[in-house]
Formats: C-alpha cells, structure tokens, sequence
C-alpha cells in the first residue's frame, strides 16, 4: 500500500487533490493561452504524472475540477464581504469591493482563462449561472431601497463593477478603481435609501 501524508486516506486525497487544483490555478494564471499537461500540474504540485492519473484521467477533467472549485470560491468569498453590510446600500458597495478585490487577486483572469481554454456549452451555462446567483444580493437590496426597474439597475451597476475590473487587470490600482466606481454607484443608493427611510 502506497504510503500516505494525512492521518487518513481520505484526508491524504483531498491534500493531493488541493495541490493538484493550485499547481493548475498557477500554471493558468501564468499561461493563459494554453491547458497545462497533467505531467506539469504534477511536477509544481509535487507528484508524479502517473499520480496524477489516479485523481485526474484527462487534462480536460482537470479543468472540470478547477472550474468546479473556481465559482464557489468566488462565491464565499463575495458571502464574507455582503456579511458585514447591514445596511441595502452597503450591501450593493460591498459587492462592487469584493469583486474588485478579487479581480486584483487574480480570480477573474483565471475565471476568463477557463472560458477560453475550456470553451464548451456546459461550461458557458454553468458560469451564465454562476453569474446569476452572484447578483441574487445586489438585486434583492435594490429591492429593499424601493429601485424603479431593479433588474436593468442591477446590470447597470454591474457595467461599473466590469468597466472598474478592466481598470485594476490593467493597472493594478484596486483602491482607485473602487473609489471611482463608488463615486458613480453611492450618491444614487444614497438617494434610495433616503427615500426609503434606510439611510
């Protein structure tokens, strides 16, 4: 029996498949234009390439598997940020931030990565949904704040939040980018929440 690094089979799995899925994120982020080998996600994760085949049959389902951990990571760390707005308006702020924040981490490069070199319908529709459910807060506080047309609000402020992300992928200025999206965002949640009573 092969010898294991965890107190348990199952736990020296999930090491493996984590090392596995970062020397992946890494070799993406460095090439975006190109689906590592398997050889070389193992040789950054530590492992061999005939190790790698015990977790992975395909380059292909290497990227299933890192599209899979991708979004919810995403996800969580979006739930972290809404968590410490109490107020509607802080809510939708906090999501303009955290976007942002992992835009500059580099999550979103990657997120367009796997769009490009794993370009299949499965994929556009999980991340169309993916999408979807990441507006699900913005589009409830702007519900709370009493907005006229919530669901053309929601894309509009999400055009700020994409035009503010290309500024940080090209300069890497997070807190210029966010303070300019929030110029144009806060004086309109402003006004709701004013008109709402929230403010």
């Amino acid at each position: 029996m092969p010898r294991i690094d965890a107190p348990t089979v199952a736990e020296h799995r999930a090491v493996r498949e984590r090392a596995l899925l970062d020397a992946a994120r890494e070799l993406l982020t460095a090439a975006p234009d190109r689906v590592p080998t398997l050889a070389a996600v193992g040789q950054v994760a530590g492992l061999s390439r005939s190790s790698v085949y015990q977790y992975y049959a395909s380059r292909e389902d290497l990227l299933r598997a890192v599209v899979a951990d991708s979004f919810p990571r995403w996800q969580e760390r979006l739930a972290a940020g809404l968590a410490t707005a109490e107020r509607p308006a802080e809510r939708v702020l906090a999501y303009v931030r955290v976007n942002l924040e992992l835009v500059a981490d580099g999550e979103h490069a990657l997120a367009r990565t796997l769009a490009s070199v794993a370009a299949s319908e499965d994929l556009a529709r999980r991340s169309r949904a993916f999408h979807e459910e990441l507006l699900v807060p913005v589009r409830a506080a702007l519900e709370e704040l009493g907005a006229a047309d919530v669901a053309l609000t929601t894309e509009l402020i999400n055009a700020v939040v994409h035009a503010a992300s290309r500024h940080v992928e090209e300069t890497g200025d997070l807190e210029r980018a966010y303070a300019s999206a929030a110029a144009v965002v806060e004086p309109y949640l402003r006004d709701l929440a004013t008109a709402a009573g929230t403010a």
